[in-house]
């Protein structure tokens, strides 16, 4: 028997905050979390902007002494995990934790502790070095830790696939349960990357804006005038579970995941197909699993970078899967606002998703004031749209042309 899977937490850490209604309120108003580097002095650097989250104080989730043995991206994974729990209404000790799972990834893991060994390597001796740092830095502890938190004791694993990370954990986390390895799975994708390492080996590939005078507007997905990229740091977090089990407690759900597509376009280890063929494929594969046609499809999260290959690239995939239908669908990238939080990108994308099936409402791609003219969707420029919505796709893809849609639609 496959079992049916659906949302019923959410929980995201990002530039635009912790509360998941304020962060949606700067969602659908055009707001943009993207400012100046603080975490570093980022003075001799060609990129002096990101995605920073904000006054994060992990102590409000995590006593002192376990927050100190986390990386940051961990710290981010267990706090987005302990709102996806609250938000979905589920007490703890956990109901048969033996049923419940952890599957986060990161798409980099922890660069902050990787740097501060490296230095304490060169400056004091290999004695010096912390017992906590391959702890720290290694992927598959936010799931650990996790675990630990919250008494999970079913499957307990990371994905790593770049910025399809976080996508690739829901979608792997949902087949456990659709296949009966689990009943509920704590899903999603952190990062933390705003280091002098992760923002100086961007910056080297010429992958990243450098648009520093306008940290606002430098994020422009669809743009002629986009740059690159702006990296950003944090975490999303969705509560899968079983229709059964989530019925059962009397849970509210806000999506059905019904379809999970993966690819790899086969051609380079940073650009895209240029003919979109491996987003394309993804997508199809979404869709044949979920059993819907292209025009069953309101919304559209896209991956849109704001790259200037890789957003071409994306809708030329998206043109070819709807067809006549494309212009009637409604495409944004709200990494325009939230920057691209790699790891954490595609499961924050996700819970937008189920936020625009729960709420009625699409979130805008702002700074899209000259449209390229080889990007000719309705990318909801500038502002959101309020219309119902009965299913959406959200895309991910990742450096080494790895690629991920996820097909989400209103439960009845």
């Amino acid at each position: 028997m496959k079992h049916r899977v659906v949302i019923t937490g959410v929980g995201m850490i990002t530039p635009l905050g912790h509360h998941l209604d304020s962060q949606w309120s700067s969602l659908m108003q055009g707001e943009s979390g993207i400012g100046a580097i603080t975490r570093f002095d980022a003075q001799n650097f060609s990129v002096k902007i990101a995605g920073e989250v904000k006054a994060f104080d992990p102590q409000v989730w995590i006593n002192k002494r376990e927050a100190r043995r986390m990386d940051r991206f961990i710290q981010f994974a267990v706090a987005a995990a302990k709102l996806a729990i609250e938000d979905a209404g589920i007490e703890l000790p956990l109901v048969e934790p033996e049923r419940c799972g952890s599957l986060v990834g990161v798409g980099l893991g922890g660069l902050e502790s990787l740097e501060e060994a490296a230095i304490t390597l060169a400056s004091k001796g290999p004695s010096r070095l912390s017992p906590l740092m391959i702890p720290k830095l290694i992927a598959n502890l936010a799931p650990g830790h996790i675990s630990m938190q919250l008494g999970t004791q079913g499957p307990n694993l990371s994905s790593v696939s770049a910025c399809a990370t976080g996508a690739h954990s829901i979608g792997d986390a949902a087949r456990l349960i659709a296949w009966g390895d689990a009943d509920m799975m704590i899903a999603g994708g952190a990062e933390a990357t705003i280091t002098p390492l992760g923002i100086g080996g961007f910056a080297a590939m010429k992958a990243l804006s450098t648009r520093n005078d306008d940290p606002q507007g430098a994020s422009r997905p669809f743009d002629l005038d986009r740059d690159g990229f702006v990296s950003s740091e944090g975490a999303g977090v969705v509560i899968l579970e079983s229709l059964e089990r989530a019925q059962a407690r009397g849970a509210t759900i806000y999506a059905e995941l019904v379809g999970y597509g993966q690819s790899s376009d086969a051609h380079h280890i940073t650009q895209p197909a240029p003919d979109g063929r491996g987003a394309k494929l993804a997508m199809s594969n979404a869709l044949r699993d979920a059993q819907l046609n292209p025009q069953d499809i309101q919304y559209l999260n896209a991956h849109g970078t704001s790259t200037p290959a890789g957003d071409i690239a994306e809708t030329k995939a998206i043109q070819a899967i709807f067809g006549e239908n494309a212009n009637k669908l409604w495409v944004s990238s709200t990494k325009s606002m939230l920057g691209h939080m790699l790891g954490a990108a595609g499961a924050v994308e996700v819970i937008i998703c189920a936020l625009a099936i729960a709420k009625d409402q699409v979130p805008p791609t702002i700074n899209l004031n000259n449209p390229d003219p080889e990007c000719h969707l309705d990318y909801v420029p500038l502002i959101g749209r309020e219309a119902p919505i009965q299913a959406t796709l959200s895309n991910s893809f990742g450096f080494g042309g790895t690629n991920v849609s996820i097909v989400l639609k209103a439960f009845s």
